[in-house]
């Protein structure tokens, strides 16, 4: 869609150059004179990731996990029982990290719903993201590949099965996501059927930036949770047989 919308803009750019063009031409009665146009400086746009930042001072009525400073290497907020059946999902943040209150609040609610030991893990390692105008963001990505950040989690789902889980699922948002794809291709995890669901009208970080004052917002990242938690509910199960 980025793309789509960016190649339309340039479309217009030259059929408006194309009109100035032929009355320059008229006006000089049909003598061709390039007058270019003045340019004029373009808006900076946000990239689409960093619409609709966390509210990292929210309060969402309290936390029910704890932070671990070295689980498999890595900070973690981990919630839930660690007798749950051996069952264990890790929650990979955003480019705002694992602090994020909703983020933990999601993996609360996880840990209540599915019985089992959840685990966000600080794979931006203390260095999130903070629309820092020193910084920008095409600075600040170079230094945190998903790629680097996988490899970081297998020493994480290593302590955890060392820890008797015998079955653990990888999820994550935006960011996040790509590390758990990136995860996927490897040995780690073994990939499942897969569900495409699409959410109209949502912005991105619906499911886990969304306005609690807004009944839409809540909606959709309840529904978005719901789905997360029955997947991981069901094929956690098959992989443990």
């Amino acid at each position: 869609m980025l793309a789509i919308r960016c190649l339309l803009l340039v479309l217009a750019a030259v059929v408006a150059a194309a009109g100035r063009l032929a009355l320059a031409e008229e006006n000089n009665g049909g003598g061709a004179r390039w007058h270019a146009p003045s340019p004029s400086p373009a808006p900076a746009r946000k990239h689409p990731c960093l619409e609709n930042p966390p509210n990292m001072t929210e309060n969402t009525g309290g936390e029910a996990g704890e932070v671990v400073h070295d689980y498999g290497g890595l900070e973690c907020y981990v919630t839930g029982s660690r007798r749950s059946g051996g069952r264990a999902v890790i929650l990979v943040s955003d480019y705002y990290g694992f602090r994020a209150p909703k983020l933990r609040k999601i993996a609360d609610k996880v840990a209540y719903q599915l019985g089992c030991y959840v685990v966000v893990p600080d794979l931006l390692f203390g260095d999130p993201y903070t629309d820092d105008p020193a910084r920008p963001f095409e600075e600040w990505i170079k230094t945190h590949s998903p790629v680097e950040a996988a490899e970081k989690t297998k020493p994480l789902i290593a302590a955890l099965k060392k820890d008797g889980m015998s079955t653990v699922g990888v999820g994550g948002y935006c960011w996040g996501g790509k590390v758990a794809v990136e995860l996927s291709k490897t040995e780690e995890t073994k990939a499942v059927h897969h569900l495409v669901k699409i959410f109209p009208n949502a912005p991105h970080g619906f499911a886990c930036r969304y306005n609690a004052t807004d009944p839409f917002a809540v909606k959709t990242a309840e529904e978005a949770r719901a789905d997360m938690v029955k997947w991981f509910d069901k094929y956690l199960k098959i992989m443990k047989r």
